[in-house]
């Protein structure tokens, strides 16, 4: 009898665990494998959950499905809140006791770390996010949230709260057939740099974040002139 390859071999893979000691509190570390590399954009199937907690069927975890951002994360680039989502979601979960970092490997929104520093050089000469992203003849946004779905399958957890400002990746993960009862604000600081990146995400990406003044956008952009 004929059996498909996807029941042989299962798409998600876990490929190593262990518990990790962090600034916030101990987490198992979790590294998974998903689909197969880009070729196009050499991002890697390879991700990562951190766990803290008995989570298997547990509802209303409190969960952040969260990019990579090798900028902020690692050199310190002020230009997004990345690095500040990510530490907060661990922090709270930290607080709480119990919940879940899914860490994607899909730096630049799904468009790899080159086309990033490419849109980054035309956010530099005053174009936006968005437009620095269509002029390069790439998507707004081109996560995959399968990878998360999956391994939230996994680890056994019934429903989440989801951390995050971004309603497409609720309503995303809901077609997944992640149960997500309710949104959590991932709110944190914003600095000269950062803010016109925010406002573009609100008003262009219908995320829910604050307004930014106008002001303090344009001191910025003569800030990126000089």
């Amino acid at each position: 009898m004929y059996v498909p390859d996807v029941v042989i071999r299962p798409r998600l893979e876990i490929l190593a665990k262990a518990p990790v000691p962090t600034q916030t509190g101990l987490f198992e570390m979790m590294v998974f494998r998903y689909g197969e590399q880009s070729a196009e954009s050499g991002l890697s199937p390879d991700h990562v959950a951190l766990v803290m907690g008995d989570v298997r069927g547990r509802s209303s975890v409190l969960v952040r499905v969260h990019s990579e951002c090798l900028t902020s994360e690692v050199f310190g680039s002020l230009k997004c809140d990345c690095r500040g989502q990510l530490e907060a979601a661990q922090a709270e979960i930290a607080r709480r006791g119990q919940g879940v970092v899914v860490y994607l490997r899909q730096e630049g929104r799904g468009i790899g770390l080159s086309n990033k520093i490419r849109a980054y050089d035309l956010q530099a000469r005053g174009h936006d996010t968005v437009d620095a992203n269509r002029m390069l003849g790439l998507p707004d946004d081109a996560r995959d949230y399968a990878p998360a779905a999956a391994v939230l399958e996994h680890l056994g957890v019934a429903s989440i709260q989801l951390m995050t400002n971004n309603p497409l990746k609720v309503q995303a993960l809901r077609q997944l057939g992640t149960r997500v009862e309710a949104r959590e604000p991932s709110i944190v600081g914003t600095n000269p740099f950062s803010q016109g990146y925010l406002e573009a995400k609100r008003v262009r990406m219908g995320h829910s974040l604050p307004p930014v003044d106008a002001a303090l956008i344009a001191s910025a952009e003569n800030i990126d002139a000089e």
